[in-house]
């Protein structure tokens, strides 16, 4: 074979082992390319949390993008009303709202999740001063891309955050907080529950199919988008409370919960309701449910609803 032979072969062979390493790249790339439904990734890395405060009274109903969440705690807030603080581990939904203002007790509640991103509207300059040295992402408007104003509602019960635009933590928390699995023998038959607050009602009734169907002052809770919310267990958790929050413009002080310690809780699962004590013994150590004989009660699984009632 001659020299020019010779030249063409390898210079054949090299434009051949170049087209199938292309094709290789394009094919590797076509495979990790989002589909035509998945213009971007709405989940938190590695399971960690977005906890959101939300606006609870009439003018703020129905919220938007509490269906998605894993966990929606009841807090106590001034004149008898409540907020929801809403967690979220996976999918994350487009909106959520309408968002409203932290309250110090909030930190020891969040402080279970390890470091988390907090969304909140704003706060009192000392809760603020708080937040910055807890163990969280405070996400505030002032700190945070993606809060807007909706139209249709009058302020302060108008404010949204696209979850997508918000921090997330670098690394997930290290320990479970809501314990799930198989609940325990025993318990008491129940079709219906009823927590109260001061100037707030919720309840809950049992369907099979469902789970436990919620309403709030008389009226089911739905979302914007018309689902009916269902919990597939509902704590209702008694925790000591004091006023020595920061006063509302009407004078009210914000009742300052307690999550760390022991108390009395109610524990609904399953068309059954268990009487049990609840335990967290350091703000990092997650909220744990035990029957009167000590036996563990984890919850199901779906959504959980944990109201924080105030011991009487």
């Amino acid at each position: 074979m001659n020299r020019r032979a010779r030249g063409w072969l390898i210079a054949s062979a090299i434009a051949v082992a170049l087209a199938l390493v292309a094709a290789m790249i394009w094919y590797v790339m076509q495979l990790s390319a989002p589909g035509p439904d998945e213009a971007q990734d709405d989940t938190l890395p590695s399971k960690s949390v977005l906890a959101v405060k939300i606006d609870n009274v009439e003018a703020a109903r129905p919220q938007t993008g509490i269906g998605e969440a894993e966990a929606v705690y009841v807090t106590p807030v001034e004149g008898g009303l409540t907020r929801l603080l809403a967690t979220y581990t996976g999918e994350l939904p487009d909106a959520i709202g309408p968002v409203r203002s932290a309250r110090a007790s909030d930190i020891e509640l969040l402080a279970q999740y390890g470091y988390p991103t907090f969304a909140f509207s704003g706060a009192a300059p000392e809760v603020l001063s708080e937040l910055a040295d807890a163990p969280l992402v405070p996400a505030s408007p002032s700190r945070s891309d993606g809060y807007y104003r909706e139209t249709e509602r009058e302020s302060p019960h108008n404010l949204y955050v696209d979850p997508a635009a918000l921090p997330s933590p670098d690394a997930p928390p290290e320990q479970t907080v809501l314990q799930r699995g198989d609940a325990p023998p025993g318990g008491t038959v129940a079709a219906s529950h009823t927590t109260k607050y001061g100037s707030a009602t919720f309840d809950f009734t049992w369907s099979a199919r469902e789970g436990w169907l919620i309403s709030t002052d008389g009226t089911p809770i739905s979302t914007t988008d018309g689902e009916e919310l269902s919990a597939a267990t509902v704590i209702e958790q008694h925790v000591d409370v004091g006023n020595q929050g920061p006063a509302d413009a009407s004078g009210n002080r914000a009742p300052t919960y307690r999550t760390v310690g022991t108390g009395d809780a109610t524990v609904l699962r399953n068309g059954r309701r268990f009487d049990a004590t609840w335990s967290r013994p350091a703000p990092e150590a997650p909220t744990r449910y035990t029957t009167a004989d000590g036996t563990p009660l984890p919850m199901g699984n779906g959504q959980v609803w944990i109201l924080l009632v105030p011991n009487s």
